[in-house]
């Protein structure tokens, strides 16, 4: 049985980048962010359910979504955004699953990238969690370059998602990414040694494992 890590983290702190690391040592890769357009292609159930909720002004002329109108609609309703949520997220879960037992065939080691990995409850699917923090004026900064966008709109950004201790407290491990990202890619590498002899040593003996990050 393949060994599932969960990566998640605010945005801007690095995770697609560490994402990254764990492919390149491995690791076969379940991008969140990727299966949430799956699940809402047309055709399917998961976008028969949205349209019924917000109405079918929300497809396209061709039957898809109109993801910037439902953007629109729950980015300013807090409610809205619950309910697309309790819509997605079973869909989401039942193809995590699915996928874990697809790759779990031929992979020991699995990575789950979503950074809605506790909001989905996708982490009960993982044996463990890692993420990836920085400061917020490094995220800051780093949003700006990738996004193209202000500094008061990026830092509005950051202050609509999850703290910096929410993702503190619920992780088993923490990768901080303040510095360069070769040092990003060390402290990835040996977070990714870590693991894997930890969990390969517990499947091998079944006890507890010999050390914690």
């Amino acid at each position: 049985m393949a060994v599932v890590i969960g990566l998640t983290g605010p945005s801007g702190a690095g995770k697609s980048e560490a994402a990254r690391i764990f492919a390149q040592s491995g690791f076969a890769v379940i991008d969140a962010d990727k299966v949430a357009r799956e699940v809402m292609e047309k055709g399917g159930k998961c976008l028969e359910e949205t349209a019924a909720h917000f109405g079918r002004g929300v497809l396209l002329p061709d039957g898809s979504l109109d993801r910037r109108k439902v953007a629109d609609i729950v980015f300013s309703d807090k409610n809205e955004l619950k309910a697309l949520e309790d819509i997605t997220y079973p869909h989401i879960l039942r193809r995590f699953g699915e996928l874990i037992d697809e790759y779990g065939t031929e992979h020991e080691h699995i990575l789950l990238d979503a950074p809605t990995l506790f909001e989905a409850g996708a982490d009960k699917l993982c044996s463990c969690v890692v993420c990836v923090v920085a400061d917020e004026d490094v995220r800051t900064e780093r949003i700006m370059q990738r996004d193209g966008i202000t500094e008061k709109q990026a830092r509005s950004r950051i202050r609509s998602q999850r703290s910096e201790e929410f993702f503190r407290e619920k992780a088993n491990y923490i990768i901080e990414n303040n510095s360069t990202s070769d040092v990003l890619v060390q402290r990835t590498k040996e977070l990714i040694l870590i693991i894997t002899e930890r969990f390969d040593y517990e499947k091998k003996k079944k006890g507890s494992p010999p050390y914690a990050f």
